[in-house]
């Protein structure tokens, strides 16, 4: 085995001075500045009393420097720990925390920063603590999702020095610890009280009977008066010598599917996130709620092809299969391919599903592609298509008492841009598409109120 390179003394100097990747271990704060600045207004004084006391100032100040030096902890005498959430919602905030521990016997002060990624926003970017002897702190701090994907929470930096305050040392670690940022459930509970007012059975209630293509047959009573003449059971009131009808109730289990556009105009801001990132946000609340209301559940996200798919499943495990299908995925500039997806959902879900398609409608002429398989799926399935609108638009579509040429301009294109949109989103309508023409930020709640509609009135 080669015998390794003996270090040079350049080398041994520097692994003193950085130990950790930092430029200088040891640097002079501020108060040693000041009072070095201070001290040498003593060699203003006239003569050789001037030289004496400067000298002897300066003399000082570097002895109190090297006691300084001597006060602060070596590597082994410091450390942090930093305890971050595994996995935060994107825009939800997450809690976490730095502990401090002392392993040197005097009083620290500690100045704690972080260099949290771009996929994060928070953190501990710059607090200073007093960190008594064999002591440890612990300090709080708040993560927030702005990205989805696994990103490394990156280094921690640390300047400590001593109560004297002229010299610092500067710590520089790299945790090996990552988060995950993942589509937010934070809606899930919100809107989870909605689903039991569909529940009422469970407590002894009546189900009321209610006309639709998802009816069960549920058993057998006395005809009363008001009965559809249709539901009655001539064999039965045969044999018990009169009327019986047969009672339906609606057919709990059905098969929702989420689908969404991930292409060019997805990516779009509506806010602070993308329409993209919201429409992730409503399916999930979607999934969550047809879910625990019996449903069967998948998704199915596709820009010029088809990037994530869960088929439809009733499970304790379905909102969490969706949720993790989403975690890799992004809008991207490609165009949508309309063909490719339904192909794909027609190939793997040839029961009849609702079908809630999240994308956006700009006009009759760059839709005809969407309104050919929306409206031909439309056969097969029930189809929302929920068409996020452009709220800049709308807003530059609202007249004003005044303004500008250009705004007038800007005006009219928006108010043209609105009627086409409105003239393809009706062709939708006529083929029989139920759609929803909402702002990004308020769809889930109509998504919710349409779905729950559906199911109460068993048009699934």
């Amino acid at each position: 085995m080669p015998t390794p390179p003996h270090p040079s003394p350049w080398a041994r100097v520097r692994a003193l001075l950085a130990p950790d990747g930092v430029v200088f271990r040891f640097a002079p704060r501020r108060r040693l500045a000041i009072t070095v600045a201070v001290a040498s207004l003593l060699w203003l004084v006239p003569g050789r009393v001037g030289v004496v006391l400067g000298a002897t100032a300066l003399a000082a100040i570097g002895l109190a420097a090297l006691a300084d030096l001597v006060l602060l902890p070596t590597r082994g005498g410091f450390g942090i720990e930093r305890e971050a959430p595994v996995a935060v919602g994107i825009g939800d905030t997450a809690p976490g925390a730095y502990t401090i521990i002392s392993r040197w016997p005097r009083t620290l002060i500690v100045e704690l920063f972080d260099d949290l990624p771009r996929a994060v926003q928070g953190g501990v970017h710059r607090v200073e603590i007093e960190l008594p002897p064999f002591g440890s702190l612990r300090v709080t701090f708040d993560v927030t999702g702005m990205a989805r994907g696994k990103a490394s929470l990156g280094a921690i930096g640390a300047v400590v020095r001593s109560g004297i305050g002229l010299i610092a040392t500067r710590f520089a670690l790299q945790p090996d610890d990552d988060i995950l940022v993942v589509p937010s459930v934070s809606g899930v509970k919100k809107y989870r009280l909605l689903a039991m007012q569909h529940r009422l059975d469970a407590m002894g209630i009546r189900s009321l009977r209610r006309k639709g293509e998802g009816q069960g047959f549920a058993g057998l009573r006395e005809y009363v008066v008001g009965d559809d003449p249709r539901h009655i059971d001539w064999k039965a009131a045969a044999r018990r010598g009169k009327l019986i009808t047969r009672e339906f109730t609606i057919e709990r289990s059905q098969t929702v599917i989420t689908l969404i556009d991930a292409g060019r105009a997805m990516t779009q801001l509506a806010g602070t996130y993308s329409r993209f990132e919201l429409a992730l946000s409503s399916a999930l609340v979607l999934t969550d709620i047809a879910a625990n209301a019996g449903d069967r559940v998948g998704t199915l996200v596709f820009d010029d092809e088809v990037r994530a798919y869960v088929p439809a499943q009733r499970s304790q495990g379905a909102l969490q299969a969706v949720r993790a299908a989403f975690i890799p995925v992004t809008a991207t500039s490609r165009e949508p391919d309309y063909a490719t997806a339904f192909r794909f959902l027609a190939a793997h879900q040839r029961k009849r599903a609702l079908i809630v398609f999240y994308t956006d409608v700009i006009d009759v002429r760059a839709s005809q592609a969407l309104l050919a398989h929306v409206s031909r799926s439309a056969g097969r399935h029930l189809a929302i298509v929920v068409a996020l609108r452009n709220d800049a638009i709308y807003a530059a579509a609202q007249p004003r008492s005044q303004g500008s040429v250009a705004l007038l301009y800007e005006h009219a294109a928006a108010e043209e841009l609105i009627l086409a949109r409105q003239e393809a989103l009706e062709r939708m309508r006529r083929a029989g598409v139920i759609v929803l023409d909402v702002s990004p930020r308020v769809m889930t709640s109509s998504v919710i109120n349409r779905y729950l509609e559906l199911k109460g009135r068993g048009a699934l």
